[in-house]
């Protein structure tokens, strides 16, 4: 398929995802960034967020929760420290998820962990509404 590359996400636990891809939206630590087929190389690290895929069977939304990206031209690898589905994750999922971030927001004891927390507590609390 023209136009396509491929795209893996994976967790310490599983490979949460292994398909062709069109693009694919990263929220990286400086900014969210489009990935199109023949990309330039890029290491980026990630920040809490949602990466957003669209496939041949249309468009699937992760939320992610830091680690690293990997870019190559041809393929995309996110290398993500925790992932959930949005598609699987109903309203009491998404408030564990919220309750979880908050808490280590509240424990961080660097500026990089706040960071990070508070980027998962805005994303959760944006997907919420």
């Amino acid at each position: 398929m023209a136009g396509t590359f491929k795209f893996e996400l994976v967790t310490p636990e599983r490979i949460l995802l292994s398909e062709d891809a069109t693009q694919v939206v990263v929220p990286g630590v400086d900014g969210d960034f489009a990935v199109l087929a023949g990309h330039a190389p890029v290491v980026s690290a990630l920040r809490p967020g949602v990466v957003s895929a669209t496939l041949g069977g249309g468009t699937k939304r992760i939320l992610v929760k830091g680690g690293f990206v990997e870019i190559d031209g041809e393929r995309l690898i996110v290398l993500a420290e925790r992932a959930v589905d949005l598609g699987t994750l109903d309203a009491a999922g998404l408030a564990a998820e919220l309750q979880t971030a908050e808490a280590e927001l509240a424990a961080a004891a660097t500026d990089a962990a706040r960071y990070a927390a508070a980027s998962a507590v805005d994303q959760l609390r944006a997907l919420q509404r």
